[in-house]
């Protein structure tokens, strides 16, 4: 995913800034413990898709 393209999404729940997680190839909000993945290129930025961060990714962020 493109640093660039990266910078310029937001999370659609909070507006926060979203890291790339390169290993699960999500978007990570960490404002709302959220992972938006990225399906064939394309962020999926639906909080209905998402998935909720584990204790230890929120307690330990990689």
């Amino acid at each position: 995913m493109d640093k660039k393209l990266v910078a310029l999404l937001a999370c659609p729940v909070c507006k926060g800034d979203l890291k790339f997680d390169v290993e699960r190839n999500e978007l990570v909000c960490r404002n709302d413990a959220m992972a938006f993945p990225i399906r064939e290129g394309i962020p999926v930025m639906l909080a209905t898709e998402a998935r909720t961060l584990t204790t230890d990714e929120r307690l330990y962020p990689g």
